[in-house]
């Protein structure tokens, strides 16, 4: 079968003819992958611009972790699903043996082994995975909006970590899928005012429009820059999604006193701020990266609501064999989401 692989500890990805995954073991099951997101993550590990070394020991890997499709098949002991029901798998499912999952930690398992990063992911027709990270989507969800769920649940996450409450005045650096689905969030939280910025990414921020969110700004543009600080200065609380160091030293700087600002961007490098302002005005950073197994109970619930339309955050559909152009779509940011469909051979965009 196809996969689309990091071989090499350097730039680039390849399209490689690999071997199907066997039978699945004890507490595993197989899924047929029907789609696929790309994630920044990819997008960093095909740069290999730093922050991704943990992953020496496993390459070549099969990148990709946004997903949904049909189980295949069950290993020994697995009865949460059967062969053909409909699901969607947290990449990072917990062993339920360690110290932090036996402590009730599950989202902090020190052996995830998060698929795409740890162990082979879904950029191919097949993948295997733990039973225990399989969740059952309704017939009426689309695979493509499913295999958004992953993202959704980051930015759930993140949302709960800020403690966003109705009333708060919320900012989002970053218009990715991540800061998309942290304003979708905080808008589910009642945040009563959301504005979301950019840099020279007029097509992501394009997509927050036709999400409902119309206090977008691109800071390319000068006075996009004096309204976003005109509109959110003493924001109760900004998310920095982009993973560059600028973002945190603007957040903060627009913060209220004891405001909060939550970081999901992941950095190439060191980051740097104005230390003596932020203590003065007790402002606080948190950290917030992956999800736990109750986001992704909310999330599938949530979009099981037909109310909610999400699909403006998918852009383009791809084969498999057009995944390359995928990333490159991505990575210029022409793209909101770039959604793939290993078992089709042709897709219209």
């Amino acid at each position: 079968m196809l996969a689309y692989r990091k071989r090499r500890p350097s730039p680039g990805l390849s399209l490689d003819d690999c071997p199907a995954p066997g039978a699945p073991e004890a507490g595993e099951v197989t899924v047929r992958v029907e789609a696929v997101g790309i994630c920044g993550s990819d997008l960093h590990v095909a740069d290999w611009s730093g922050g991704y070394d943990f992953m020496l020991p496993h390459l070549p890997l099969t990148l990709g972790h946004e997903f949904a499709g049909i189980i295949e098949a069950t290993g020994p002991g697995v009865a949460r699903v059967t062969p053909g029901d409909r699901v969607t798998i947290w990449p990072s499912s917990p062993c339920d043996t360690c110290p932090e999952c036996t402590a009730g930690r599950r989202r902090n398992c020190r052996n995830k082994a998060t698929l795409g990063l740890y162990r082979d992911g879904a950029f191919a027709p097949l993948v295997t995975a733990r039973a225990q990270g399989a969740f059952t989507i309704p017939d009426a969800l689309s695979f493509e909006i499913a295999a958004l769920t992953e993202p959704l649940c980051v930015g759930r996450r993140a949302v709960k970590t800020g403690e966003v409450s109705p009333g708060d005045r919320v900012l989002v650096l970053g218009p990715g899928t991540i800061g998309q689905s942290i304003a979708v969030f905080a808008r589910a939280a009642g945040a009563a005012q959301i504005g979301i910025a950019g840099m020279n990414d007029p097509a992501r921020l394009e997509v927050c429009n036709r999400l409902g969110f119309d206090q977008t700004y691109d800071l390319s543009d000068p006075g996009a820059r004096t309204r976003m600080q005109a509109d959110f200065d003493e924001a109760d609380v900004v998310f920095e999604a982009t993973g560059r160091d600028e973002s945190v030293q603007d957040g903060l700087g627009l913060l209220r006193m004891e405001g909060i600002l939550v970081m999901t961007g992941i950095h190439s490098g060191d980051v740097s701020f104005d230390a003596t302002s932020f203590v003065r005005g007790r402002r606080q950073i948190r950290a917030s990266h992956g999800s736990g197994e109750e986001d992704w109970h909310a999330v599938i619930a949530t979009l099981a609501d037909p109310a909610l339309d999400l699909a403006p955050m998918i852009t383009h559909r791809l084969p498999l064999s057009r995944i390359a152009e995928g990333l490159s779509l991505a990575s210029s940011r022409r793209a909101s989401k770039v959604m793939i469909f290993p078992q089709q051979q042709d897709v219209s965009e």
